[in-house]
Order: structure tokens, then C-alpha cells, then sequence
């Protein structure tokens, strides 16, 4: 079958014979290359050193480890940080579900929130286009290095192999004796394939001298130029957050307005004063309209007062700016210092018996 296939196809039969050599010129160079190793390790033979590039070696492992790691936080962090914009989407999504249309400040609630999640979106971008692309080039150039690294190393056990080889062979032929001209033969292709491995290291050795302190000077601008855009990116989405934050917390400041104005509104309309009778007294009837000045006597009164009442109920103040008063003391009715804030059914008034200068129902009282 063998002859057939040299007589029928004699292309394919050089083509095996080739990658057959090429097989055993690499299994005879891998073997001549532990053999070397397994020599050096032995302390047979010596091996080549070079404390300037194990130096920049050094450093160029401690820059990729540098680089993998930071490459590995920043995925990280990216990640966690579209989570984060995802629970902030659907917390924002509930908030406006359960914020009522016709509360105060519907319509800009709803807006802010669309404007937090596209600060999030942004953000995001920036940090994955002008953050971990750049790193990503960055890091990916240690792998290239390193597999020239490799090569270096491999043509170094080339070159000390070849170095022993080439003296064995000058040893011999110094001390040879009727066999001079073969063993100058030997000596002479011993020398040419040291100077052939030796041009071969020496090419790669010098690139890699040259491109390895290079590149762990880079180290320094990838820095500026990678973190610049990282804390400008930050610093940007937490200042504009921050803003709309804070318009958010406006917004909810009204509506707690308003809702203390509407509950003060609904204590004067339906609150019953019998609650709080002292001395088992009803009133006859619901709190009464708000009083005026009419009939209330407004002579020889200190400056500022308008007029003066008495509780005709016991009051429980239900906030820090109105007055708690027992049935019977006395209150000087004095003008609110800003007529605009003046709520209807209320009163700015100050007891005589402790002076203090606070709101109350005018409905508990009557006028003297």
C-alpha cells in the first residue's frame, strides 16, 4: 500500500516525510533542552546569568500581576454597579407606583427618576469605554511579552548547550592527535552552530532588554490616563445624583407640608372637644366657627395685643408650635408676625401665666 501511495501521489509522500523531520528535529531539540536543564540543576555544567534582566523580569511580574488584579477588581465593580442600577430602576418604579397623582409634585417625582436612571446609565458606559477597554489593552500585552519571555529562556538553554558543546569540541581538538583534521572539522561545525544560537539569542535578549524596562515605565502614564477618566466619571454621577436627590427631597418636604396643613385643617373641622372637658362639662354643641374681635374688649390692653380670651376647653397641643392650655387660663390674641402664613380657625396667642407664644384653635375659646 506504501508503494502505491509513493507511485500515486509522490507530493503527499514528501509532504510526510517532512512533517515527519520537523517532528523529530522539535522532539530532539525539547529533549536536548531538558537534558541541558537536568545538567544545570546538577551543577554540571554552568548556566548563563543575567542580574539586569532578572532584574527587569521582576519587575515586569509584578506589573502583569498589578494589571490582572486591576483588570479583575474594575469587572467587578463594573458588575456590581449595573446591579445596583438595576435595584435602583425598580425601587424608583415602586416609589412612583405608590406616589399618588395628585400629590404635590407627581409629575416631577417621575421625571427625576427617569433623569437618576439615565446618570446610572451613564455612568456605566463611561466606566466600561473609557475605563476597562483601556485596561483590557492594556493588560492583554503581558501576554505577548510573556510568550517572548518564554522564547528567550528557551533560546537561552539553546545557546548554554551549544556554548558546552562548542567547548568539548575545542577541548578535543587540543588534544588530539593523528585525527587533527576531523577534529578541526568537528571544531569548525561546533563554532558555526553556536554562532548561529548565539545570533538567535542575542536578537530576542536585546528586544526584550529594550522593551521590558519600557514597559514598566508605562505603568505610570496607563495610571493617569486610566484613572483620570475613572474619578471624573465618579465625581460626575455623584454630583448630578446628588442634585436630583436632593429635588426628590424637596418634593416629599411639600408634601409633608401640605399634609400637616390639611391634618391642622381637619382637627379644627372635626375635632370633638369633649374628649378633653375638664369638670365633666359638655359643650353644647360642635367647636364653633372661628371668633373675631367682636365683642371681646379690647381696652387698656398692652401694646401688641388685640384682644384676650379664655379656654373655655383643656387643649393638648398636637405639634411644637401651638400651645397646650387647661380650661380657664388666660391668652392674649396677638397679629401672626407673617399675615401670609395665617391659617384659618387658628390664633398667635401668648398665656399669661407662662408667656409663651404659640398657635391654638380659637374654637376652645372665647373672647373677654
Amino acid at each position: 500500500m506504501n508503494q502505491l501511495l509513493c507511485i500515486g501521489d509522490p507530493s503527499q509522500n514528501v509532504m510526510a516525510e517532512s512533517k515527519g523531520s520537523l517532528i523529530a528535529k522539535s522532539v530532539s531539540k525539547h529533549a536536548g533542552r531538558a537534558k541541558e536543564k537536568f545538567l544545570q540543576n546538577l551543577g554540571k555544567v554552568d548556566r548563563t546569568e543575567d542580574e539586569i534582566f532578572n532584574e527587569h523580569l521582576q519587575n515586569f511580574s509584578k506589573q502583569q500581576n498589578s494589571a490582572n488584579k486591576l483588570q479583575k477588581e474594575f469587572n467587578n465593580y463594573i458588575r456590581c454597579v449595573r446591579a445596583v442600577q438595576v435595584a435602583s430602576k425598580s425601587l424608583m418604579d415602586t416609589l412612583n407606583e405608590m406616589y399618588e397623582t395628585q400629590w404635590v409634585g407627581h409629575d416631577h417625582m417621575c421625571t427625576d427618576s427617569n433623569n437618576l436612571d439615565m446618570l446610572w446609565s451613564d455612568y456605566t458606559h463611561k466606566l466600561a469605554d473609557q475605563v476597562l477597554i483601556p485596561l483590557n489593552t492594556y493588560q492583554a500585552q503581558f501576554a505577548e511579552t510573556r510568550k517572548k519571555i518564554d522564547k528567550r529562556n528557551r533560546k537561552l538553554v539553546d545557546y548554554d548547550s551549544q556554548r558546552h558543546s562548542n567547548q568539548l569540541a575545542n577541548n578535543n581538538g587540543v588534544a588530539g592527535g593523528a585525527g587533527k583534521k576531523k577534529d578541526e572539522a568537528k571544531m569548525m561545525k561546533a563554532k558555526e552552530q553556536f554562532d548561529e544560537v548565539k545570533r538567535k539569542f542575542d536578537l530576542i535578549n536585546t528586544e526584550l532588554h529594550d522593551e521590558l524596562p519600557a514597559l514598566y515605565n508605562s505603568r505610570v502614564l496607563f495610571l493617569i490616563t486610566n484613572l483620570q477618566p475613572y474619578f471624573a466619571a465618579e465625581q460626575l454621577f455623584h454630583s448630578e445624583s446628588s442634585k436630583v436627590f436632593s429635588e426628590m427631597e424637596s418634593i416629599v418636604d411639600k408634601l409633608a407640608t401640605d399634609y400637616q396643613h390639611q391634618s391642622k385643617m381637619l382637627n379644627y373641622f372635626y375635632k370633638t372637644p369633649s374628649n378633653n372637658i375638664a369638670n365633666n362639662q359638655s359643650p353644647s354643641q360642635s367647636p364653633v366657627s372661628p371668633i373675631s374681635m367682636n365683642g371681646a374688649t379690647t381696652d387698656n390692653l398692652p401694646p401688641g395685643v388685640l384682644y384676650r380670651v379664655v379656654a373655655t376647653y383643656k387643649y393638648d397641643a398636637e405639634d411644637t408650635d401651638e400651645l397646650s392650655f387647661e380650661k380657664g387660663e388666660i391668652i392674649s390674641v396677638v397679629p401672626y408676625d407673617d399675615p401670609e402664613t395665617q391659617e384659618e380657625g387658628w390664633l398667635i396667642g401668648i398665656k399669661d401665666n407662662t408667656g409663651e407664644k404659640k398657635m391654638f384653635p380659637a374654637n376652645f375659646t372665647r373672647p373677654l
